[in-house]
């Protein structure tokens, strides 16, 4: 569709410089400037379209809940890991 505007300028150009008319002149050249502004805008949505992300890839709440809850046991697990025993001797006091 970009293309559709692309052509339809080149030809209102076409038109405003075989003419003899200002009027005509005037209004082909307008015609080809929006075109040209549509054709623009219409291929920069097509190409930001094309490299935006597939929506069926978006998590959903219970989902994201679910993953919130595995972080949270990993941090506990990997905080219990690295946290020093309590125990109630002490193995460097003196005898």
């Amino acid at each position: 569709m970009p293309w559709l505007y692309l052509l339809l300028a080149v030809a209102a150009l076409a038109v405003a410089f075989r003419t003899t008319s200002p009027w005509v002149l005037a209004v082909c050249l307008l015609v080809a400037l929006g075109l040209g502004v549509a054709w623009l805008l219409s291929a920069l949505a097509r190409r930001i379209e094309d490299r935006s992300g597939s929506t069926a890839l978006l998590v959903d709440p219970a989902e994201l809940q679910r993953l919130r809850e595995q972080a949270e046991a990993r941090r506990a697990a990997a905080a219990a890991i690295q946290a020093p025993p309590a125990s109630g001797s002490d193995s460097s006091a003196p005898l």
